[in-house]
């Protein structure tokens, strides 16, 4: 019996360690990538060096490559931790951030602000971008309502994801009749949709670091629910847990964190629903510490992601978003194959 115990706490105590591990790695992979992220670009890795005595590449690093590395980064931040409050409200490994419609919705805005602005993304002034990521949070934030108004709610789950779904589709379908309308944003549309950290300059760092820094203090507040629902609605609401009030915090903090993040980058696949599984992989921990870890892991993947297509077909660029839909996409095509296709993820 004695040994026994002993094991049980031994189990907790492990899982604490490996979390404070990854995070710890997590926050040292982070640092090095941002290092590197202000090393890599059209102009080559020498610029970093010739910070001190030329101008134009203190201007390059500092303007252009620390602000779209810090923003990338960020930006998976709020994917991840996105993408942790998902999976664990829907209570459903594969829920991604934008069950909710926020992806449509952003789309939508920033169709809807391309075809009245007419410009596009490649020579869109700072009035004319600031318009754009304003138009994308407010389709995303109008999405996300519209969704809570179809579910009456938030008090029943499925519901809330069937309109989700169903508001998604409907915008979707909206976005394009615009883009029908009006070919001239086509373009722009598609640098949107594919994803990049191209237009992120200080000021949108910062505020994403603010938005980041109350939504993931917000699910760690929260974090209990999350642990509840693991064991059913029932059992959740007999833990004496407020469920209505806890479900609708959460809902906002997710609809914040992935309006904010696809509104400066557009929309990027995978990197909110493979965060999560990447750290459920290395520590079973609860979900104080998976909110966290899964937001440091989004960080991580797309500001590597957002390095690799810098620097692959340099001095052009791939769409990150593109290859984070390659990369995430064999990852899970990988998880199913070793784990059985009917054995879960």
């Amino acid at each position: 019996m004695p040994h026994t115990l002993h094991a049980g706490h031994a189990a907790p105590a492990l899982s604490q360690r490996r979390a404070r591990v990854l995070a710890a790695a997590l926050l040292a992979v982070s640092c090095g990538l941002l290092l590197l992220g202000a090393s890599v670009g059209s102009t080559g890795f020498d610029s970093v060096l010739r910070m001190g005595q030329d101008a134009l590449a203190q201007q390059i690093v500092w303007d252009i490559r620390l602000p779209r590395t810090l923003g990338a980064w960020l930006a998976g931040a709020l994917l991840g931790l996105a993408g942790a409050i998902s999976q664990g409200l829907f209570r459903n490994p594969l829920a991604d951030p934008y069950l909710l419609g926020s992806a449509s919705g952003a789309a939508l805005g920033g169709a809807l602000a391309l075809a009245f602005m007419g410009v596009s993304l490649t020579n869109a002034g700072w009035l004319a971008r600031l318009g754009l990521t304003g138009a994308a949070f407010v389709g995303a934030t109008g999405a996300v309502l519209l969704t809570l108004m179809l579910a009456r709610g938030v008090q029943h789950t499925l519901r809330l994801l069937l309109a989700g779904v169903v508001v998604g589709v409907v915008l979707s379908a909206a976005r394009d009749l615009i883009q029908v309308a009006h070919p001239n944003i086509l373009e722009a549309m598609q640098v949107f949709t594919m994803g990049s950290s191209a237009f992120v300059g200080w000021q949108a760092c910062l505020l994403m670091a603010a938005l980041w820094l109350v939504c993931a203090l917000a699910a760690w507040a929260l974090s209990r629910l999350l642990d509840g629902l693991l064991l059913g609605e029932a059992t959740a609401a007999s833990l004496g847990l407020p469920l209505t009030p806890m479900r609708a915090g959460l809902v906002l903090a997710l609809a914040l964190a992935t309006g904010t993040a696809v509104a400066h980058t557009g929309l990027i696949a995978f990197v909110g629903l493979a965060a999560p599984h990447l750290v459920r992989s290395i520590a079973r921990v609860t979900h104080q510490w998976q909110v966290w870890l899964s937001s440091l892991m989004g960080g991580v993947l797309l500001l590597a992601a957002d390095i690799l297509a810098r620097w692959l077909i340099a001095p052009q660029e791939l769409p990150v978003g593109v290859l984070t839909a390659a990369l995430g996409g064999s990852y899970l095509l990988w998880l199913m194959h070793r784990r059985g296709l009917g054995g879960g993820l």
